[in-house]
């Protein structure tokens, strides 16, 4: 039986999101990233995979709005004055990567046997990253707001612009002289126009608009309306032969300042995830395998040659201009492919005639592996690059230390036991591995020594040996764990108190024969629990008695739970709380780890 028209667009629609739903969580489970999961997807279900689809370029057309989208929200995040501070980054490091990766990958298609001008556009279209998979792994590194990642963002941006002349290149290189395509100076200007005039309408009618819809209350007028400046500044970039995303990156910027910024955001946001995802599913869907089939070895070697030359393009000029050899590393990495806007620059020089089909299909498949072997490159830094040594600077390692209370830990929970330590005039020694946060107590007067505490060695050169009790602060349950079995049989008489993370994680401590042990949130949460009750009327005393109430029960079942273990009859004074025993759901608390129904005194 054969569905409808209707059906078949419904199955399409279903077969997408099933794909990217298996795909992209079993990609990022296995630390490839969630691009890769949405190029494998596509390729698996496109014209040269399962064969759902036979059209990729449609899906491609509509999925652009994703790239156009995700350069909006960019956008908004760059304020014209912080734009303007990168100005040196954008049309200085970014010109000089183009044209130095420009002037490298030209030769190497000269070498290829290509024409000049076949060998021009073949480089500059490599020479062009993929925007949107630069700017997904950023967002997931959680460094495209970091000076390194804005420096990428100021060449991506240098990139999109560059497709402009790059496309009335393409138009002068044709054999004909390009005389049927227009004239060059005219399409500048009309470029230009639409540019002036997208920034006017930004400057004296956005924010006027928006106030306007923001009286009216009505949610979806606002969505509509964040949408339609989005897709009407990509519609007026396009008319004026420019980059769309171009135009919805400008439209974020003139928005970046407003009052409704962060309404916009969250307005667009849904619809930028799913559409970017539709477009790498179009772009793995666009791989054709039966050309990869029969140029295999030209393709693979081109993807390996363009990836390296290229490589080593961004490396030089990162080195040039001073960065650092991590950054530079890292900046190679995740701007070696080809990017989106090749397909564009390929298929004008293909319609101007400056190479045939069969060039431009190869070259297309070059660039989607290369998009495809990105996140892959991502992943090997971690074997490129050595671990970051950190500052010693103004930093003591811990030797021959005295102190009656040893606190391993001086994070946010060991600080705060710190200062009741010094209050009664303990003498204490403080081990961490963080040197910034060694030298910020510094300057606060507390002295923290440089020392790994779940070594013993460091331990005993801390004086753990002679120490009264020992804070064990630190927020890893894992290295807590290792390290309170390594203080009971190095130093079994010392008193070991212990920051727990959770209840499970608590028992497992009791069970180890800690002196005392605390759930890291425990006191916190009983006082806003307490603070909650009188904020909605509760008078002062009861609140107070009902925590009490709290703690006192759950005390007496954790010792109730403690002693069905390793250590009956053993009075312990724990405070953990839990849900109520008299409650009736039987799911799994995420703090406690146990159930509502669990055992109560």
């Amino acid at each position: 039986m054969s569905l409808p028209a209707e059906g078949n667009q419904l199955v399409n629609v279903v077969v997408l999101l099933g794909a990217a739903v298996v795909a992209v969580p079993l990609f990022k489970r296995l630390g490839l990233g969630s691009v890769l999961g949405y190029l494998a997807a596509g390729l698996a279900i496109g014209p040269f995979g399962m064969g759902f689809f036979s059209d990729p370029k449609s899906i491609l057309h509509v999925a652009e709005l994703g790239v156009v989208m995700f350069l909006f929200i960019i956008g908004l995040e760059m304020q014209p004055s912080r734009l303007w501070k990168l100005r040196g980054e954008i049309f200085g490091l970014g010109v000089a990567q183009v044209v130095a990766c420009g002037a490298l990958l030209t030769g190497v298609g000269l070498l290829a046997g290509l024409s000049g001008p076949a060998a021009f556009m073949a480089a500059m279209g490599f020479v062009l990253s993929s925007t949107a998979i630069v700017m997904q792994i950023l967002a997931e590194r959680g460094e495209a707001a970091s000076a390194q990642g804005q420096r990428i963002v100021s060449i991506l941006l240098l990139e999109d612009l560059a497709i402009v002349p790059l496309l009335a290149l393409a138009s002068l290189l044709a054999p004909s002289g390009g005389a049927e395509h227009g004239d060059p100076w005219l399409q500048a200007a009309i470029a230009v126009g639409c540019i002036l005039a997208l920034l006017a309408a930004g400057r004296w009618l956005l924010n006027p608009l928006f106030r306007l819809l923001a009286a009216a209350h009505a949610r979806e007028v606002m969505t509509a309306a964040a949408l339609l400046v989005v897709l009407g500044a990509a519609l007026l970039m396009e008319l004026g032969g420019l980059s769309m995303a171009m135009g919805a990156f400008l439209a974020g910027v003139l928005l970046s300042e407003s009052t409704f910024r962060h309404q916009l955001e969250a307005e667009v946001e849904p619809f930028r995830g799913i559409l970017l995802g539709l477009f790498f599913l179009g772009v793995g869907m666009s791989l054709d395998l039966s050309a990869v089939a029969r140029e295999w070895p030209l393709i693979l070697a081109a993807v390996v040659v363009f990836m390296l030359v290229k490589s080593v393009g961004v490396y030089a000029v990162a080195r040039a201009l001073r960065a650092s050899h991590a950054e530079a590393t890292t900046r190679a990495a995740l701007l070696a492919q080809g990017g989106e806007f090749a397909f564009v620059l390929y298929g004008a020089a293909a319609a101007a005639g400056i190479f045939d089909a069969h060039t431009g299909a190869v070259l297309t498949a070059v660039v989607i592996i290369s998009m495809a072997f990105t996140p892959l490159c991502v992943l090997a830094l971690r074997w490129l690059l050595p671990k970051p040594v950190p500052s010693m600077e103004g930093v003591d390692v811990a030797k021959d230390l005295d102190g009656c209370v040893l606190i391993v830990g001086f994070g946010r929970f060991g600080q705060i036991v710190t200062q009741a330590m010094l209050a009664r005039g303990l003498t204490v020694s403080i081990l961490d591995t963080d040197t910034d946060a060694i030298r910020a107590a510094a300057k606060w007067g507390v002295k923290v020594y440089y020392g790994d505490g779940t070594r013993v060695d460091m331990l005993r050169t801390a004086g753990a040996e002679n120490a009264c009790v020992i804070l064990i602060c630190i927020d890893n349950p894992h290295s807590v764990n290792h390290l309170v079995k390594l203080v009971k049989a190095e130093f079994p008489l010392v008193r070991v108190a212990v920051r727990a993370y959770d209840r499970i994680h608590s028992l497992a401590l009791a069970r180890e024969g800690v002196d005392y042990q605390v759930r890291e949130t425990l006191e916190s949460a009983l006082a806003f629990g307490e603070a909650a009750l009188r904020v909605i009327g509760v008078p002062v005393e009861e609140a107070a008695e009902v925590v009490q109430d709290v703690r006192k029960r759950d005390t007496e079942r954790f010792e109730l739970e403690v002693a069905g273990g390793l250590f009956a009859g053993r009075s312990l004074l724990y405070g953990n709380m839990s849900s109520p025993a008299d409650g009736k759901n039987d799911q799994p608390d995420r703090e406690t780890g146990e159930t509502a129904a669990s055992p109560s005194a």
